[in-house]
């Protein structure tokens, strides 16, 4: 059982983007008080109409554009007769437009190789909505029709009434998707305590359905002629393209757009204070933690001058700082929470525009505990603010953030579009700062050195203000009466104030290696023609693959594999070695995480050690300057591993918290079920019980972890990244070719474990919402072969493409239904195919039904030659960029010489493309969608 993170939506709200900000050519660093200035590489220009663009000419990706539209509008525009419509109005921009009647859109980009909802997609939010249109830039044609299609968006989009119709269904699907569980249901009670007295409290950007089922059709037209005018909107574009012909596109495709004659007002909404502290506990019968919030509001403002950048840094320090000392407490075993949490930024990630907020976030265990968990979390937030932080904490943070700066500025001529764009998005909505990659280096130096202990710990007692406080306490409905009274909470945190003493550091100061390997010798050595690899062998046994790549200029990334893994414990044993997993995040040697993460202070060296199924291994990556700091990790966590007590306690507790709360949530009892199906119950492959715990041992966990790592003899490295292979030849010998070996030449144990045959039907009945989740499963043995799975692939990205239509665009009957594949080679040969998707429960075998009749119409009737097209199309443009990834290169070499396959069959991709054709996939369907193996599992409500 490996460590798992708890993932706790605590507060819904919209989706919100994390912007990136990359750039390159500066001018001199500004005085605090100044204005940043712009990047002087972006073109920033202002049409007659009042419509915004950004130009920028990047070459990453080659033969890319990025390009985005942005509306300064979203739901806060709504009246209370068009709650939803933002949203809606950005569904119907994709149902036809004056040059793309109907879906034509769709299918003309698809055709091009754009894939929906991966890269051609749209989001709304409370004051904006965005559409993003990633397109290549080696088709004249195409890439001046992008232009046109944005500006279709802006303001040609034809609102058919039949369309209308057709899309109410799907966007009620969208929220039965989304929505339709104990987040769903919470946050409708906590919103008008999280948003009291604004306007945001009732302009949730899915809006009423009772309004999406029924407003009558002029409403959506008045919206979007409202606020879909040039003087709320932005255009971006990033790529690799000429800016100037640009620039002329922009002008010519949206210079004619007009503004309404009585414009409506655009108003900034904000939230009002709150003097006393506003309480709210909120239960849930499928809510399966114990979670304390305080938030403290208070004013924010636009990154726009150096004092703002400044703040910026200070903020985040702290917020790294104080979050390293409440996983010290986790680490040390004894911890009364389950899970801590500390941030100071944006309020509800960016919501409310100048509106910051100090959240604190206490897990406890249980009921019982939940006042305990909260004053330990919150005594070390008035630790911080009565004592502050030490030098030796603030040191580590700097180098931290120098090595971020270090390698952002090497990576400045190789930083995505997508980045850009992101940040031109920001400063269109909101007015940051948009600064070029050598003013950020050089401003960050500045800062780096200027900041002062005193001035941070200032800071964070300032942060922990307690003004506009909200307490929320959310809880399973069990446990409601259990639970702290509103006196009981706020006594609680004023309590976590008294009796305090300062930080005590726990840095060891001693070398990550007590003494250097034995350096072993390079035994052979070829290269690998067409693909530009190197293969080395090691007299220890370890096989090192290389790959130079010159894709990005800081990175080297690496991984991996010997046979083995799990599959060696006898099935009585799986338990009790069931710990395994987790001894390498425990530490290293004398070193427990906090004190190996001060001693890497400033280095930019990962390494996870990792024990699965049939092998076991390391992933990592590092500057090239880190190399050898990150070589020496893999050396340590395979010679040197930690084994801590004080860790295993608290992750067995942390265990039997999440086990004893797994099938609240129906999603669980589902997934359960399912697990159940595709391992054929094996007994090795069960989901544990509370009971189960007791099997474990950290012993025989550490010796089994040992054992593994004790022969790297089978043990092959894959390198992919920048570096000089003849300069890393030293340190690969030292650390790779020094590490123990005996020679076993293990193989990992085939223990069988194979979906149920035949065909099976499994409905799991949970939950008390109108939520169905189905899932439609084909599989069996094959034939693995790059040509077969090149075949397979096909089949289900076709298929999705029936299914969408089918299920979304005809029966109005779900939101986003998918369609998976997988093919595996080890242990033996196995293929599946999935339908799923969501929908009302009385809606599933109508849905079903529909799905699988389009499965048999493949079977029948193969696929169109437009299907094939679009296949092709999006699978030779995804090929191109992943060529140019370093992580693409990584995974594939890392699984062609794991399942010992050739890795020269890239080099024949084109041409197995071209054998895709309407007949293949009518073969391949009739072949693997037969339905002799089947599973249908459902989840539908108790009642």
């Amino acid at each position: 059982m490996s460590k798992k993170f708890l993932v706790l939506a605590l507060i819904a709200g919209a989706s919100f983007q994390s912007f990136a900000q990359t750039q390159k050519k500066a001018a001199p660093v500004a005085a605090a008080t100044e204005v940043m200035p712009v990047d002087p590489a972006v073109k920033i220009g202002k049409l007659p109409n009042g419509l915004t663009y950004y130009i920028r000419k990047n070459a990453e990706p080659k033969n890319r554009a990025v390009l985005f539209m942005a509306v300064k509008a979203g739901s806060l525009m709504e009246t209370d007769a068009q709650q939803g419509l933002a949203h809606f109005a950005e569904h119907m921009s994709f149902n036809g437009t004056k040059d793309f009647p109907k879906n034509e859109l769709i299918n003309y980009l698809q055709k091009a190789g754009v894939k929906f909802g991966a890269d051609l997609n749209a989001y709304t939010g409370f004051d904006q909505t965005v559409y993003q249109l990633p397109i290549p830039t080696d088709s004249v044609a195409l890439f001046h029709n992008g232009f046109k299609i944005l500006a279709n968006w802006a303001g040609y989009v034809t609102m058919d009434d039949s369309e209308i119709d057709a899309e109410r269904g799907i966007i009620v699907e969208e929220e039965r998707a989304r929505g339709k569980n104990a987040q769903s249901r919470m946050q409708k009670e906590l919103l008008p305590v999280l948003l009291k007295g604004s306007r945001y409290e009732n302009r949730l950007p899915i809006g009423k359905l009772e309004v999406i089922q029924s407003f009558p059709k002029e409403e959506m037209r008045n919206f979007y002629k409202d606020w879909y005018r040039p003087n709320l909107q932005g255009v971006i574009a990033v790529g690799d393209f000429d800016p100037v012909e640009v620039e002329k596109l922009i002008k010519e495709n949206f210079g004619p757009l007009k503004n309404p004659a009585n414009p409506k007002p655009a108003v900034a909404y904000t939230l009002p204070d709150n003097p006393t502290p506003l309480y709210k506990l909120v239960t849930d019968v499928e809510f399966p933690y114990h979670v304390a919030m305080v938030m403290m509001r208070h004013k924010g403002a636009t990154t726009k001058t150096v004092a703002d950048a400044r703040k910026n840094m200070v903020v985040s320090m702290i917020n790294n700082m104080l979050t390293a000392r409440l996983n010290e407490i986790k680490q040390k075993g004894n911890a009364p929470f389950l899970e801590a949490q500390f941030s100071s930024g944006p309020y509800q990630g960016g919501m409310i525009p100048g509106t910051d907020a100090t959240s604190v976030v206490a897990v406890s265990k249980n009921a019982e505990e939940m006042s305990s968990a909260l004053k330990a979390v919150m005594a070390e937030v008035e630790r911080m603010a009565q004592f502050g932080f030490t030098a030796p904490e603030l040191e580590v943070m700097k180098k931290n953030i120098e090595a971020g700066n270090e390698k952002g500025y090497l990576e400045r001529d190789k930083t995505p579009s997508a980045s850009y764009v992101q940040q031109y998005l920001k400063n269109f909505l909101t007015g940051s700062a948009i600064t070029s990659a050598d003013y950020r280096y050089e401003l960050n130096k500045k800062l780096l050195s200027t900041i002062t202990l005193a001035e941070v710990n200032a800071a964070a007692k300032a942060l922990t203000k307690q003004q506009n406080v909200a307490i929320i306490i959310q809880a399973p409905e069990k446990d409601k009466a259990k639970m702290p009274t509103e006196a009981q909470v706020l006594a609680t945190i004023k309590d976590a104030a008294k009796g305090l003493t300062p930080y005590v550091d726990n840095t060891v100061n001693k070398p990550l290696l007590e003494k250097q390997p034995v350096a072993g010798k390079i035994v052979s050595e070829e290269k690998l023609q067409g693909l530009d690899v190197t293969k080395l062998k090691f007299s220890n046994g370890v096989t090192v693959l290389l790959k130079p790549t010159t894709f990005r200029n800081d990175q080297i990334q690496f991984a991996s594999f010997g046979a083995g893994g799990t599959s060696l414990a006898d099935d009585k044993l799986v338990e009790v070695v069931g710990y395994t997993g987790n001894i390498g995040s425990d530490g290293i040697g004398d070193f427990d995480n906090t004190q190996l993460r001060k001693l890497l202070a400033g280095n930019t060296a990962n390494v996870a050690p990792y024990i699965s199924d049939l092998h076991q291994g390391f992933n990592g990556g590092a500057s090239p300057k880190d190399l050898e700091t990150a070589l020496q990790l893999v050396y340590a966590y395979a010679t040197n591993p930690r084994k801590d007590q004080a860790a295993f306690k608290q992750n067995m507790d942390d265990f039997r918290v999440m086990l004893t709360n797994k099938n609240v949530t129906p999603e669980a009892a589902y997934k359960d079920t399912m697990n159940a199906v595709f391992t054929s119950y094996a007994e090795r492959e069960k989901t544990p019980e509370v009971a189960d715990l007791q099997k474990i041992s950290l012993d025989k966990s550490f010796e089994f972890y040992k054992d593994r790592f004790s022969d790297a003899s089978g043990q092959t490295f894959v390198f992919v990244g920048n570096f000089d292979v003849e300069k890393i030849k030293p340190l690969l010998a030292t650390y790779l070719g020094g590490l123990p070996s005996t020679g076993r030449n293990e193989q990992y144990i085939d223990r069988g474990i194979r979906p149920l045959p035949g065909k099976v039907e499994k409905t799991v009945r949970r939950g008390i919402e109108d939520k169905a989740s189905v899932q439609l499963t084909f599989h069996g043995k094959f034939d693995y072969s790059v040509e077969n799975n090149l075949q397979l692939n096909a089949l289900s990205d076709i298929l999705e493409f029936k299914v969408l239509e089918r299920l979304r665009e005809k029966e109005s009957g779900v939101y986003t239904p998918n369609v998976g594949f997988s093919a595996s080679k080890l242990p033996t040969p196995y293929y599946s195919i999935s339908i799923s998707f969501n929908c009302a429960t009385a809606n599933v075998d109508k849905l079903v039904a529909a799905a699988l009749d389009e499965v048999e119409l493949l079977k029948k009737n193969g696929a169109t030659e437009t299907d094939v097209e679009k296949f092709k199309a999006e699978t030779q443009r995804a090929q191109e960029l992943n060529l140019r990834e370093n992580g693409y290169w990584l995974s594939y070499l890392t699984s062609k010489y794991r399942n010992g396959d050739d890795p020269l069959s890239l080099l024949t991709f084109n041409e197995r493309l071209k054998l895709v054709t309407p007949a293949s996939v009518k073969a391949t369907a009739e072949k693997y969608l037969s339905g002799s193996n089947f599973v249908r599992g459902v989840l539908v409500p108790e009642k």
